[in-house]
């Protein structure tokens, strides 16, 4: 970002500011790194709860009666295979399989899809859905991420303040299963909740009109108080979903990287028909992987961080990492990176350059934390 680009607010910033947070730029957004500190918010969210502004996040709806079908044909998951009020994590790649951007997609109806992007991809991402639907009568595409707003409320109690907060979603936690939405009212203001999040702990993620954002987080604040609910930043977001192996955007994720070689093979349904990008993964799948993204941790002092080289035994240079850093609840630096397949095996000992030192690290099993 040049000097001269003007960073954007979210409708929280307001509120961070007041709270003391220290704003960075992101995605074109100043946001709030942390408030009290990483580790302590990190610590907040797996012990009891956190609350994050994610407004920056995109928001597209797709209206019209080929909705599903157009973005099936646009998706890596299968569309058809969830209900109405699921959501579904997916990816939307290039023709070469490279991937433009990974989502989750809330089936509202057949003729209503909301689809949440990243923030760096938005413009991207909405211009890759105009091109397809240019052509179409039966597809609206809307970006309607400017007048929405995103907060994420996660952690052991995260639903138990969120009842708190709300009586009358006191049976939340019984009756909305993970990846799946509703509708409701928090502190007067509607919106749409849904069990998903990115911590890799149980928790909501809450969408509203930017115009009722503050209302919902002043009041999702004074409900969680006693319950020891903290404002957290985008520094303990990226420690806690480094911790439970969810993909970033720029790091494990990109245009050059494709999702089988990611550990996305998951949300690939070859066999749900065509879809942008499927015939270059069915060649990949059969063609054998070049390199498959691991989790590791570095069994000496020192971390390992993105872009470090990942080294054979001799010392060259077979992988890169992605993300890494210490474990604030593992209490061990870890990371995520790709390695030759054959380099992929958990127990695979390999070393990492750092700081013109090579450390030695190891392959192991992911997500490197699960909660009970």
């Amino acid at each position: 970002m040049s000097s001269e680009e003007i960073l954007k607010d979210t409708p929280l910033s307001a509120r961070h500011r007041s709270l003391g947070a220290k704003m960075v730029p992101f995605a074109g957004y100043s946001m709030p790194i942390h408030y009290s500190g990483i580790v302590a918010e990190h610590e907040a969210v797996r012990k009891k709860a956190g609350i994050f502004d994610v407004c920056h996040m995109g928001e597209v709806r797709i209206l019209g009666s080929g909705a599903a079908h157009f973005i099936n044909g646009i998706v890596t998951n299968d569309l058809s295979k969830i209900a109405l009020g699921q959501a579904m994590y997916t990816c939307a790649c290039k023709e070469d399989g490279g991937i433009i951007d990974d989502l989750i997609v809330y089936k509202h109806a057949d003729d209503n899809i909301l689809i949440v992007c990243n923030a760096s991809n938005r413009q991207k991402f909405t211009e890759h859905l105009a091109r397809l639907a240019a052509e179409r009568s039966d597809v609206v595409i809307q970006d309607e991420s400017d007048g929405t707003a995103l907060i994420a409320l996660q952690g052991p109690v995260a639903l138990s303040v969120l009842a708190h907060a709300e009586p009358r979603l006191e049976t939340l936690s019984t009756r909305l299963r993970p990846f799946h939405f509703t509708m409701g009212n928090i502190a007067g203001c509607k919106a749409t909740i849904a069990r998903t999040g990115y911590t890799g702990e149980d928790g909501v993620e809450i969408f509203c009109a930017s115009r009722d954002a503050a209302t919902v987080w002043d009041a999702l604040l004074e409900a969680g108080q006693s319950a020891g609910l903290v404002p957290c930043g985008l520094g303990c977001r990226d420690t806690l979903r480094l911790e439970a192996r969810l993909s970033l955007y720029g790091n494990e994720l990109s245009e050059s990287t494709h999702p089988l070689e990611a550990g996305l093979g998951w949300t690939v349904k070859l066999d749900k028909g065509d879809f942008v990008g499927r015939q270059a993964l069915l060649q990949a799948q059969q063609g054998g992987l070049t390199r498959q993204l691991v989790g590791f941790e570095v069994t000496a002092r020192g971390s390992a961080r993105p872009g470090y080289a990942l080294l054979n035994g001799a010392g060259q240079a077979v992988g890169q990492c992605t993300s890494g850093g210490p474990s604030p609840t593992l209490k061990r630096p870890i990371g995520l990176g790709f390695l030759p397949p054959e380099m992929s095996e958990v127990g695979t000992e390999f070393l990492v350059e750092f700081r013109g030192k090579k450390l030695p690290a190891r392959v192991v099993k992911t997500p490197f934390y699960r909660r009970d």
